[in-house]
């Protein structure tokens, strides 16, 4: 799917039909993964801020049915060390929406049913959405 907009990947999250609870965001810095997170907390009645992990690798915020959503970036870490064991600690909870940006250092930690987004961000400022 094409999405023209910062507002129209926004609009994505808080609509996206949650159907694991484990969820991997994959595309370029600037692509949009974080503004689809914000979406999604807005969707699960989440007040506070999103804000990109970048730096703190892992946020957590509660959800208005007593849930928790967990956003990693995995972006400055080669290799996760301890962050793996929070990491499955946080995916085999069922009461966590686990998001997951930069996996690559933790593929073999994902569950087999978990969804993948692809976003490329196109030339014109569109992006190209791939659900998995």
């Amino acid at each position: 799917m094409k999405l023209s907009s910062e507002q129209e990947m926004l609009e994505f999250g808080k609509n996206f039909k949650i159907s694991s609870n484990v969820i991997e965001l994959i595309g370029d810095v600037g692509t949009g993964k974080t503004t689809f997170v914000r979406g999604l907390a807005k969707q699960l009645g989440i007040k506070e801020n999103v804000t990109s992990p970048s730096f703190t690798i892992s946020k957590t915020y509660a959800t208005k049915d007593n849930k928790t959503l967990v956003h990693y970036d995995f972006y400055r870490l080669e290799d996760p060390g301890i962050m793996s064991e929070d990491l499955a600690e946080n995916i085999n909870n069922k009461n966590n929406i686990v998001v997951i940006e930069w996996s690559d250092s933790v593929k073999n930690l994902l569950p087999k049913n978990h969804t993948t987004i692809n976003i490329k961000y196109n030339d014109d400022g569109s992006r190209e959405v791939e659900v998995l």
